[in-house]
Order: C-alpha cells, then sequence, then structure tokens
C-alpha cells in the first residue's frame, strides 16, 4: 500500500478514490492535487511511480491542511466557539445539532439512542 501524508492508501484503486482516505481530501480536493500533479485519476495506485507519489505528498504537504492538523484545528474552533459561550457552541456542549435542523423528532445521531421516561401508574382509590 502507498503511504501519503501519513495515511495508507488503498493501492487497487483508482488514486482519484484513494487519495479520499486521507482526512481533509474530498472529490474536489482530490481532483484539483492530481491536476496540479499532472496525473490521471484513473490511474490505479499501485501503478504509480515513487516520483509521482512524492510529488502528490508535496502538493498535499504545502497546500492543504489534512490528518492531524486539521483535526486539531477543527476541535480548536468547536472549543473557541464553547469559551465565547456562543449559541453554536452551547449546542455543542449539549450535543445538539448546530445548524438549525429540528429536533423534536429526528437529529437521532447528535441525541444518541432515545431515553425512555416511565410514565407515573395511576392510584386505585378504594
Amino acid at each position: 500500500m502507498p503511504r501519503i501524508a501519513g495515511v495508507d492508501i488503498p493501492d487497487n484503486k483508482p488514486i482519484r478514490v484513494s487519495l479520499r482516505y486521507i482526512y481533509g481530501v474530498g472529490p474536489s480536493n482530490a481532483e484539483a492535487i492530481l491536476r496540479e500533479a499532472n496525473i490521471d485519476g484513473q490511474t490505479r495506485a499501485n501503478k504509480l511511480t515513487e516520483d509521482q507519489l512524492a510529488l502528490i505528498a508535496g502538493i498535499i504537504d504545502n497546500n492543504h491542511v489534512v490528518e492531524g492538523a486539521l483535526r486539531r484545528q477543527v476541535a480548536q474552533n468547536i472549543g473557541r466557539l464553547r469559551d465565547i459561550r456562543c449559541y453554536r457552541g452551547d449546542r455543542h456542549r449539549r450535543g445538539l445539532p448546530c445548524h438549525g435542523q429540528r429536533t423534536k423528532t429526528n437529529a437521532r445521531t447528535r441525541k444518541g439512542r432515545r431515553k425512555t421516561v416511565a410514565t407515573k401508574k395511576a392510584v386505585k382509590a378504594k
């Protein structure tokens, strides 16, 4: 398996798909990287030469924030929102959606499994 930006990418897939295994590289970034490196996106990752892999790795290192640095940056941004006590920060703190989605129904991904609340049984008067 070729290794780019500290990540093993699958070698039996086209390089435009393999690059997406790097955190922070999506479809459009992968295409931009390959365009800059002048490499066909349909080429399998295992068919690339060491020079081509080094060129791709260099482009990613110089022009894109990926993997650990990007995760740190996202965590710092969320931490800043929490610190300034803004609405989005409070939503992050409570584990609720931050972008205005409805929460009466749905939102189970952010809220987690349902917490069933037991209802009080009526006491029969004799």
